[in-house]
């Protein structure tokens, strides 16, 4: 039985890294989340073999995961998809913790157990709590039930946050020389639990795609940890490419920031949502709107137009009304491209999803290194709901929170249209320059059905 179920493990774990290399692109990636859901399944299948416990509890868990897993799934909307991504990976990290204090009272304390072990268990309570509760925080600045502003307690934060990890790992040490009380496996998922919405409640909207993807591998590491405690190689592999996978998507939204994983942890910037307005001691400024109408003019007579989607598109559900205009405009011989911004959204790769799901040609979307040097060259560029990822202070104001962020160059075309609700601030909230631009009209309303007017006036002419 056992070789069976190392062998049935291997075949999990293969199945995991195959189904891992179909996320590469939008035609493979359904296949991919199958054929990785398949591997679970075999691994759940494997790790029951094994199972000489309560067969009722199993039963019941099983259950009752998938009837709040399922349906939670299916009707989530693409715009809460970032808050679902949050919410399912701090579950991961609190059954983690859960288990690693599980494994103390089975040992008696983890007496007689051996080293590596208790190790393992010990850094999967500590990093498991962490991501729970952590993601719980993201999860509530995602969802708004938290000010996605950055609140903390100033300069005081890292030192109330050192003086917590150090308790933590003090607790996790005392419990893991052997025979020691349960109160100190208790203390240290409550210390470790309150270290992880003290490092993630500082943190600001902005930052939220770095901080799901640093919550996403910091679960990994403590699910591969967890399995090297239970000698569970299927928890092992899936851990560790969970935790390589995210580590690696943290240091590229950090990179495609311009900021450090680290000043990123000590607190960042983002969710004021303010109103836009020139600053302290500046002139009042204007902004020039425009009409469908003209909107439909400029893009149908452009040669090249590039469609920059934003946190707007998503919250509008305006993916499919976007493909539908630009089929029309290549109907009239004008070229589309979509130009993409690694942390647009309120997730990693959220605009890729949104419009891989509306049948958008993969070809058609350009990274920002690729995309970058069009603008210069494009007849109109439309913004559909981006605010930060367009913002020139980005490149010109040394005093913005955002200076040096790498962003879409959208103020070199040569006529802009924004697509926005109103001019409220973006997720980092903080003006954009952009709107004022003499190259620049508004087209304020709902982004759906702007969009959808546009198409109308599109058919018309």
């Amino acid at each position: 039985m056992d070789t069976l179920v190392r062998v049935l493990y291997i075949i999990a774990f293969a199945l995991f890294i195959y189904g891992l290399s179909g996320l590469t692109g939008p035609k493979t990636a359904v296949r991919g989340n199958k054929i990785a859901a398949a591997g679970m399944v075999v691994a759940v299948v494997a790790t029951l073999l094994r199972v000489d416990h309560n067969w009722v509890l199993i039963v019941v868990g099983l259950i009752v995961g998938t009837v709040l897993g399922v349906p939670s799934a299916r009707r989530v909307k693409m715009t809460a998809m970032p808050q679902m991504v949050a919410l399912f990976n701090g579950v991961g990290g609190g059954a983690v913790a859960l288990i690693a204090w599980s494994e103390f009272r089975t040992s008696d304390g983890f007496t007689g157990t051996p080293g590596h072990v208790v190790i393992a268990s010990m850094f999967a309570a500590l990093v498991g709590s962490v991501s729970f509760w952590g993601s719980l925080v993201a999860f509530g600045k995602l969802q708004e039930i938290l000010p996605g502003r950055p609140m903390g307690l100033g300069k005081a934060q890292q030192g109330v946050n050192a003086l917590l990890l150090a308790a933590s790992v003090a607790c996790a040490v005392v419990a893991g020389l052997g025979g020691a009380a349960q109160v100190w496996v208790i203390l240290l998922l409550v210390l470790a639990a309150v270290l992880g919405v003290m490092v993630v409640i500082p943190i600001g909207g902005a930052d939220m795609p770095v901080v799901i993807s640093l919550l996403n591998a910091l679960t990994g590491l403590s699910a591969a940890a967890a399995g090297l405690a239970l000698d569970n190689t299927a928890m092992i592999v899936a851990g560790m490419i969970v935790g390589a996978s995210g580590s690696i998507l943290t240091n590229q939204m950090a990179v495609a920031m311009n900021r450090t994983i680290p000043a990123i942890v000590a607190g960042g910037f983002g969710g004021g949502g303010a109103l836009a307005s020139g600053g302290d001691g500046e002139e009042a400024r204007t902004v020039r709107s425009t009409s469908a109408s003209d909107a439909a003019i400029q893009m149908a007579y452009a040669a090249q137009v590039i469609v920059v989607p934003g946190y707007g598109m998503a919250v509008a559900q305006a993916q499919h009304a976007v493909k539908d205009m630009a089929k029309l405009l290549q109907a009239k011989g004008v070229e589309v491209k979509y130009a993409i911004h690694p942390v647009a959204g309120r997730m990693p790769g959220h605009m890729n999803v949104l419009l891989a799901e509306a049948d958008v040609a993969y070809d058609a979307l350009k990274e920002m290194d690729e995309i970058n040097d069009e603008f210069a060259r494009t007849d109109v560029t439309l913004v559909i709901g981006a605010n930060d990822v367009t913002n020139p202070a980005a490149r010109t104001d040394p005093s913005s929170p955002i200076h040096g962020m790498p962003i879409l160059n959208v103020d070199e075309s040569r006529q802009v249209i924004v697509l926005k609700r109103s001019m409220n601030s973006g997720f980092a909230g903080i003006d954009n320059p952009l709107f004022y631009a003499d190259r620049t009209t508004m087209l304020f309303g709902d982004a759906k059905k702007s969009v959808l007017e546009v198409t109308e006036e599109l058919k018309a002419l």
